[in-house]
């Protein structure tokens, strides 16, 4: 696709990122023919992942990819697109359209917003981790256990919850090991010593001071003591960081969650600011690619017939009933 560089004052909708949720919204806005606008950073969640998994008839594509293929999509329909970021956005004072300013400097008005600016994962500072993350350091298994099924897994604790993790993991592998890291022995309660047993997930304390790498491949993580215990796959719990900046200026509530500060949403993923809807990760962390395009879809949909009744609305008055019997 080729990206619209003459781009209109004016949309109807804007939707800011163009992951699966933003692209998802677009292509019902623009089969809707809405005049709508895309404006993408391009920094995907999933950049670092080789592969996705777990979206019927798309199973196995490269995220890089099946994102070409939504542009490409949205682009029969005259949705427009530009490649920057949205560092403000704005409600007019008269409170029926919203100015958002570009990065480079310009200013675009739509009367509607869809916020998907997703999450960043903020990944724990292990020497070697983040360059591995996405190959063989991981962190969800619906998203890549069958692709390592079978091998030695670790799983490097961040919190007394990574106990959760090893004993998901244990669906793909038999041989797990839960390194403690910074989490003391006495975090963990006597259920979740009894189910890791069931799980024969093996616990070992001590904090991991690197990830072990030979040809360019994990083989261990070696512990502070100077122990390297052998691994062929990492999964981790990253931090996630809602990318909730844009939102907050706008004023909408958000919520405490377990995992991060998120807005707080109706069953259509709107906001509450009137006229700004969200979704994907800017709406939970656990939205997957499928789960965030479903919303994206909901959100465009929404926003189509909101403002089809906003238009009929102010035409009530000189509108002719179709009921008016006419002699």
């Amino acid at each position: 696709m080729t990206e619209q560089t003459e781009l209109s004052e004016q949309y109807e909708v804007i939707v800011i990122g163009g992951g699966a949720a933003g692209l998802s919204a677009a292509l019902v806005l623009g089969r809707a023919r809405r005049r709508t606008l895309v404006i993408d950073a391009g920094e995907p969640r999933n950049a670092p992942a080789a592969h996705m998994q777990g979206y019927l008839s798309r199973d196995g594509i490269p995220p890089a990819e099946f994102l070409a293929m939504g542009r490409e999509e949205i682009a029969r329909y005259g949705v427009d697109l530009v490649r920057d970021r949205v560092v403000e956005a704005t409600r007019t004072e008269d409170e029926q359209t919203f100015t958002t300013t570009l990065a480079r400097g310009r200013t675009i008005q739509a009367r509607r917003l869809v916020i998907t600016t997703g999450l960043k994962d903020e990944l724990p500072p292990v020497p070697g981790l983040a360059d591995r993350f996405g190959r063989d350091v991981l962190h969800c298994p619906y998203c890549h256990g069958w692709e390592v099924q079978d091998q030695p897994f670790g799983v490097l604790a961040t919190s007394p919850q990574s106990v959760h993790q090893a004993l998901m993991v244990s669906q793909w592998s038999k041989d797990v090991t839960l390194f403690l890291h910074t989490v003391p022995e006495d975090a963990l309660t006597d259920e979740d010593l009894r189910r890791l047993a069931a799980a024969n997930v093996s616990v070992v304390p001590g904090e991991v001071s690197e990830l072990v790498i030979e040809a360019d491949r994990l083989t261990g993580l070696r512990l502070t003591n100077g122990m390297i215990h052998d691994r062929s796959i990492l999964f981790v719990a990253p931090r996630p960081i809602p990318q909730t900046t844009l939102l907050e200026h706008l004023g909408a509530e958000l919520q405490e969650t377990p995992f991060g500060t998120y807005p707080v949403v109706d069953a259509t993923g709107q906001t509450t600011i009137p006229g700004v809807w969200t979704a994907g990760n800017a709406m939970g962390f656990s939205e997957q690619v499928i789960n965030a395009a479903a919303a994206g879809y909901r959100a465009g949909a929404t926003i189509n017939g909101d403002l089809l009744m906003t238009d009929l609305d102010t035409r009530i008055p000189t509108a002719i009933s179709p009921l008016t019997t006419r002699t």
